[in-house]
C-alpha cells in the first residue's frame, strides 16, 4: 500500500465525522467532491473501483456544446454546455484544446422539422439533416457565444471547395460546414487532478478508491476493499454520483422495501482507436461529424497520433462493465466508409476499443439519440438526505457539481464561499500563453529534449515542473523502453502521488500507453517491477497484477499481447 493511501484511511480513522459523503468517483462525483470541499465542508468521496474507471473512462473525448441538442429543443443545455466548454478551454488548456469540426452535408431541406417533432413528443429517429437546419443550428451556436467568443465562427463551403481540402470525402455531399468545439486528451487524468487540487485547497476532505460504503443505523461503514479494514463514518448528507449504478446504490442505502421507479436509463457507447495513416491524413486535423444510415450521429477525429471513431448508442437493461462487440465494430467501420469511401479501413487497424454505459435519465424514447443529455438531482429524504445526480456529461460536470452543491448547501444552511467557473484545474494553473512556450521553458530549465518536454506539457501542463524536480532528485529519469516517453521516475511519481493501487491504474488511466497502442510485454514488466518496489508487492502479487491487466486488455479492449511480438503495432487486436 502506498503511503498516500495509508494516510487517507488514517485520516478517516482519526476523524470519521464528515459533512457530506459522495458515492462514486467518476467525473460527476469528483466534480461535486471538489465543489463541496471548496465551500468549507468536510467531504469524503468513496469509489469502489479506480477513479474515472467506469463511464468516465469511456467518453467520446469531446468537450462540446451539443449541436444536436438544439434538435431536441434543449437550448438551455446548449447554452450551459458552450459556457462550460469555454471554461475548460481556459482552465485546463494542457488537456482541453480547440477541435475544428466539419459536417458533410448531402441534402438541402431535409430535417427542417426534426426539432418540431421532438417538441411535440416524437420519439422516432430524426430525418437526415440538410443544409438549412444545420445553418440555422450553427448560427444559434455562434449567437450563444457572441459575448465571450474564444473560438472562430462557423463557415459553409460548396462541394468543390470542400473537396479541395478533403479530396477523399464522399462525392454525395452538396456542402460542408465547419465550426469549432474542443477535445480532451486525457480525461481520466483530469479527474485525478480534481482530487490533487482538492487535497491542496481543502486538506480536511478525503477521497479513497477501491472502497465501498454501507449504511448502518444512521451512520456508514467504509470498507477498504484491498485490506478488508472497516471505518465508521457519519455524514449530514449523501451525494449519490454513481452514474449508471445510481438505482442500485439507492436500493442499497434505502431501508424501505418499496422499490422506487428507476431514475437512470443507460445506453452503451463503444469507440475504436485505429492506426490508419491514410485516414489520419484524410481528416486534415478536423473531426468529421456525420450521420450513419440509421440517423445516429457518428464522429471521427485525430487523437494522439491515431484516429478515434465512434460511437454506438445501444439500450442496456442493467449496469455492468461493457466491451465493444463485433457488430459494434462493424457498425463504426462501415460508417467510416460512408464518408471516406476511397480510404480503406479494416479490423486489423483497430489497436484499442473501449465501451461504457451512458447514465442517461430514464426515458421511453424509441430512438436513443432523443434521450436528453441534460442533468438534474433527485432528493431522497431520510435520516441522512440523499442527493442523486441523474444524467450529465463530461462537458458539463462542473455546472452539474455546482447545481448539486448549491442544493446541499441549502440543506445544511451553509453559504457558498467560492465560484469555480474560472478556477484552473491541475496543470492548467498559470499555463503560459503561446504555442510551445511551456515546452521551451522546460527544455531550458531541465535540459530536456524537445520531444520529452512536449510529452510532459501535453500530459501534465505546469505540473511538469513538480514532476521534473522529483525526477532530477531521484536520478532515474530514463525512458522505460525504446520509443517510450515515460520514464522510471515518472511512473514512480504517479504511483506515489496519484492514488495508484493496481497495475491497470497506471497502464489504462494515469498514462496513455494502452489507448495509443504503445504497449508491449517488456514495457508492462518494467512498469510492474517499479510498482512492486514502491508498493511492496510480493512476487505472487506482481504475477497476479500482470495477469489481471493482460486479461482486462484482451477482454474489454481487444488488445492481445504476444510473447513473440513485443511491437504493439504488429499485433492483431479486435473487439471481442
Amino acid at each position: 500500500m502506498s503511503a498516500q493511501r495509508h494516510n487517507s484511511f488514517q485520516r478517516i480513522r482519526d476523524n470519521g465525522a464528515f459533512d457530506v459523503v459522495v458515492i462514486g468517483g467518476g467525473i460527476n462525483g469528483l466534480g461535486v467532491y471538489r465543489e463541496l470541499a471548496l465551500q468549507g465542508l468536510r467531504v469524503l468521496l468513496v469509489e469502489r473501483n479506480d477513479f474515472c474507471s467506469g463511464c468516465s473512462a469511456a467518453p467520446s473525448r469531446m468537450i462540446h456544446g451539443g449541436l444536436r441538442y438544439l434538435e431536441n429543443g434543449e437550448f438551455d443545455l446548449v447554452r450551459e454546455s458552450l459556457a462550460e466548454r469555454d471554461a475548460l478551454l481556459r482552465n485546463a488548456p494542457h488537456m482541453v484544446r480547440p477541435l475544428p469540426t466539419t459536417i458533410p452535408i448531402t441534402s438541402l431541406f431535409s430535417g427542417l422539422f426534426n426539432a418540431a417533432t421532438s417538441f411535440f413528443g416524437g420519439s422516432g429517429k430524426p430525418s437526415n439533416r440538410g443544409a438549412l437546419p444545420i445553418k440555422a443550428g450553427l448560427t444559434l451556436y455562434d449567437l450563444v457565444t457572441r459575448k465571450r467568443r474564444i473560438l472562430p465562427k462557423h463557415k459553409f463551403r460548396s462541394a468543390k471547395s470542400t473537396w479541395r481540402q478533403w479530396p477523399n470525402l464522399t462525392r454525395k455531399l452538396l456542402f460542408s460546414a465547419t465550426y469549432y468545439d474542443a477535445w480532451i486528451s486525457h480525461p481520466e487524468r483530469l479527474g485525478v487532478e480534481l482530487i490533487t487540487d482538492t487535497e491542496t485547497l481543502a486538506p480536511d476532505s478525503v477521497a479513497v478508491n477501491y472502497a465501498e460504503l454501507n449504511a448502518m443505523d444512521g451512520a456508514f461503514l467504509v470498507n477498504d476493499v484491498e485490506t478488508g479494514d472497516q471505518f465508521s463514518v457519519t455524514a449530514r448528507a449523501v451525494v449519490n454520483a454513481s452514474g449508471a449504478w445510481l438505482d442500485e446504490v439507492i436500493a442499497q442505502l434505502s431501508s424501505s422495501e418499496t422499490k422506487p421507479p428507476p431514475l437512470v436509463s443507460g445506453t452503451k457507447g463503444s469507440h475504436l482507436i485505429l492506426d490508419n495513416p491514410a485516414l489520419l491524413q484524410a481528416l486534415d486535423g478536423h473531426m468529421m461529424y456525420f450521420e450513419n444510415t440509421d440517423g445516429r450521429v457518428c464522429i471521427v477525429f485525430p487523437y494522439l497520433g491515431k484516429v478515434l471513431a465512434g460511437s454506438t448508442d445501444i439500450r442496456v437493461t442493467a449496469a455492468s462493465r461493457t466491451r465493444c462487440e463485433p457488430e459494434e465494430m462493424d457498425y463504426i467501420l462501415t460508417s467510416l466508409r460512408l464518408i471516406f469511401p476511397q480510404v480503406p479501413v479494416s479490423e486489423d487497424e483497430v489497436m484499442f476499443s473501449y465501451s461504457g454505459i451512458r447514465p442517461l435519465p430514464s426515458s421511453d424514447h424509441d430512438f436513443t439519440g432523443r434521450i436528453s443529455r441534460g442533468h438534474f438531482t433527485q432528493k431522497i429524504d431520510g435520516t441522512v438526505p440523499q442527493f442523486c445526480m441523474v444524467g450529465g456529461k463530461w462537458t458539463t460536470f462542473r455546472a452539474f457539481a455546482q447545481q448539486t452543491t448549491d442544493e446541499v448547501l441549502a440543506e445544511l444552511s451553509k453559504p457558498r464561499k467560492q465560484d469555480t467557473i474560472d478556477l484552473p484545474i491541475g496543470g492548467g494553473a498559470d499555463f503560459p500563453a503561446g504555442d510551445g512556450a511551456m515546452a521551451r521553458a522546460l527544455m531550458v530549465e531541465f535540459s530536456l529534449a524537445a520531444d520529452r518536454a512536449e510529452h510532459l506539457v501535453q500530459v501534465y501542463g505546469t505540473r511538469s515542473r513538480e514532476l521534473m524536480r522529483y525526477s532530477v532528485a531521484s536520478g532515474d529519469d530514463q525512458t522505460l523502453t525504446q520509443d517510450c516517453h515515460y520514464t522510471a521516475a515518472e511512473i514512480r511519481f504517479l504511483v506515489q502521488r496519484e492514488h495508484v493501487v493496481h497495475l491497470s491504474d497506471i497502464v489504462l488511466r494515469r498514462t496513455d500507453l494502452a489507448i495509443t497502442g504503445r504497449l508491449s510485454l517488456p514495457l508492462i514488466d518494467a512498469i510492474a517491477d517499479l510498482m512492486a518496489q514502491d508498493l511492496d508487492w510480493s512476487q505472487d502479487q506482481l504475477v497476479a497484477e500482470r495477469t489481471s491487466l493482460l486479461n482486462e486488455l484482451e477482454k474489454f479492449h481487444g488488445v492481445l499481447l504476444s510473447e513473440q511480438e513485443p511491437n504493439a503495432k504488429s499485433r492483431r487486436m479486435e473487439c471481442v
